[in-house]
């Protein structure tokens, strides 16, 4: 959840780092710190509560020209929100910042003698314990990580700096990714690849076990049973101009306002609308081992798990003798489920470092399961641990509450499934349509949010001060109204909760009343009669319904109407989910809270 940076080069570390936190603030914002180190080592530490500017602020009071340190934001797991229990934490002559939760820090703990500890973290004790080892400089300060990290249960990516040896940073990581820039007598140290970018191009993606050595020459890895290991360097594909707000006010309409383009990013080289079918190579399964799949299990969190449940609505459509089984990971990865022989899994991640996720991919993979990751982050830890996968492309998503991976997950997990009804042989007359719709749909995208924003953000004015909303959808519209209930309730604080309309009168009908408003996504087709009677009833009951609908004569008098005019039939609740997000930032901004980072929230859920 937090973000970390490092920096041993000739330049000014200090400027690194807070340029560098500021990237990854989205992280985690409830406070953040720095420590350089002189070349004749004395130290430089500065913490705050709070924001990177309150930082800023009291770094304009201390600056220095040193030319190595470490960096951190925090999203609190162990401790509340302050300075004292700020990152980095001081134990001797080191200094350490951490990502992870280290979940056997109490009985580590009572094994410490010699050190005061000042703060409520887990952090704290791992750096007393590294200089338990360390003993002021008469260990070198890798071994004695290496060391320390034997013993610890739980999540972890830190990096390590000492006052007796400033001109090395050691890093390590267990289940936090941590990336490692190379540069021209320079090394830099992220959580985030953001971070790095405008700084290098190279980067090492260190795996899970690996402890590295980094100076401004040099890059030692190894396991922490001491085997030397040789670093593959990747390209880091993120531009300056993708992690930066481009005009707009906030990461957020920025990141809605891109779909036409992150979709057509991610089907690009992937669709063939003259012959009907799609090309998804990087599955890597061949057509025998297709066929056999009679299972599809797909495994996500938050919106990753409501876009798996709108694809599965989809693709049992088309794909014969397929049984979908859509699962939160977080509950999944402890149940005792039975998976079939001829399954497959797909493995749901923005970050592609979501913790139960990669818990779930790791438990499936043990029972011989193949695994598929519908990722976005290039070289993050699902990607790599996945037997085979699709990147959706959309680029980096900056604000806390994820909108464009949604609408580019959907698509390539329908667009898996496409490939598995081809395989098997479903006519071209069956799958066209789907083909078809998929490849109009950054067009229709755009035309949506061009044509409905304006609309959106006077209807948000107008709901502003309530507390309550509920929204409904039937058939693929649930899981829309899901998500959209979602947006709304992590950025705007709403209580925003959704129902299928089926559901209304099975309970959720006794909350109707004039705290509350309704959304209610009613798409055209063989469900819409059924949902327009649910309306009823919650117009029976004084609901107020803001109906977002494609229905050419609709006439229901509700309080606010939005109309969607589209050619597609199949694939309308992806734009209605665009209204959903439009409306829920356009709500967040009327209140005036912080669009980007929520309250108690960060982006990447790296920890249980």
């Amino acid at each position: 959840m937090c973000g970390i940076v490092g920096y041993v080069g000739g330049k000014n570390a200090q400027n690194f780092l807070i340029s560098g936190l500021k990237r990854l603030e989205y992280r985690g914002y409830d406070s953040a710190g720095i420590v350089t180190l002189a070349e004749d080592g004395s130290s430089t530490l500065i913490r705050a509560k709070g924001k990177i500017v309150n930082l800023e602020e009291k770094l304009a009071k201390s600056k220095r020209e040193d030319t190595i340190g470490i960096g951190h934001t925090r999203w609190a797991t162990h401790g509340e929100p302050s300075e004292t229990n700020a990152h980095p934490h001081q134990a001797g002559h080191l200094f350490l910042v951490h990502n992870g939760i280290i979940e056997n820090y109490k009985d580590l703990k009572r094994t410490i003698k010699n050190h005061e500890f000042k703060s409520e973290t887990d952090t704290e004790v791992l750096a007393a314990l590294i200089n338990s080892f360390y003993q002021d400089g008469k260990h070198p300060l890798m071994n004695a990580v290496v060391q320390a990290l034997k013993l610890v249960k739980g999540t972890y990516g830190i990096a390590v700096v000492s006052e007796l040896s400033p001109k090395e940073i050691v890093v390590a990581r267990s289940g936090s990714p941590l990336v490692i820039g190379v540069g021209h007598d320079e090394t830099f140290i992220a959580s985030d690849a953001s971070a790095l970018v405008g700084h290098t191009k190279q980067a090492i993606y260190l795996n899970d076990g690996e402890v590295a050595r980094v100076t401004s020459e040099s890059i030692e890895i190894k396991t922490l049973r001491s085997e030397p290991v040789s670093a593959k360097v990747e390209e880091i594909e993120t531009s300056l101009s993708a992690i930066q707000k481009g005009g707009y006010d906030h990461f957020l309409l920025k990141e809605i306002m891109d779909q036409p383009e992150s979709l057509t990013e991610t089907l690009r080289g992937r669709v063939n609308v003259k012959d009907g079918v799609v090309h998804l190579g990087g599955p890597g399964l061949s057509e025998a081992e297709l066929r056999k799949i009679k299972h599809l299990i797909i495994v996500g969190c938050g919106t990753a798990y409501h876009a798996g449940v709108l694809a599965g609505y989809y693709i049992e459509k088309f794909a014969p003798e397929v049984t979908i089984e859509t699962v939160i990971a977080s509950e999944y990865r402890y149940r005792e489920a039975y998976i079939p022989r001829d399954s497959v899994a797909l493995i749901v991640s923005q970050s592609g470092e979501t913790a139960d996720t990669l818990a779930c991919l790791r438990e499936i993979k043990k029972q011989g399961i193949k695994t598929i990751g519908i990722v976005n982050v290039i070289g993050s830890t699902i990607a790599r641990e996945v037997d085979g996968g699709t990147y959706v492309h959309v680029g980096p998503e900056i604000s806390v509450a994820s909108t464009k991976a949604f609408t580019s997950q959907v698509i390539s997990m329908v667009m898996f499934g496409l490939t598995i009804a081809q395989a098997k042989g479903v006519k071209t007359s069956i799958l066209r349509p789907y083909v078809e719709e998929i490849a109009k749909l950054p067009a229709e995208i755009k035309k949506v949010l061009d044509v409905n924003k304006d609309l959106i953000k006077e209807i948000a004015k107008k709901y502003k001060g309530y507390e309550h909303a509920i929204y409904l959808g039937r058939g693929t519209a649930y899981p829309t109204a899901m998500e959209g209930a979602l947006k709304l309730k992590e950025i705007s604080y709403i209580d925003a909760n959704a129902y299928a309309f089926g559901e209304l009168k099975h309970g959720p009908l006794a909350l109707i009343d004039n705290r509350f408003f309704e959304v209610a996504l009613l798409p055209e087709g063989e469900l819409y009669e059924k949902a327009v009677s649910n309306v009823q009833e919650v117009l029976a009951r004084g609901g107020k319904i803001i109906a977002v609908t494609n229905v050419d004569k609709f006439d229901l008098e509700v309080e606010d109407v939005v109309k969607i005019t589209t050619p597609l039939k199949i694939f309308t609740p992806i734009l209605m989910n665009l209204i959903s997000q439009l409306f829920a930032y356009y709500m967040t901004v009327a209140i005036g809270y912080n669009v980007d980072q929520p309250r108690n929230l960060a982006k990447s859920v790296t920890v249980e």
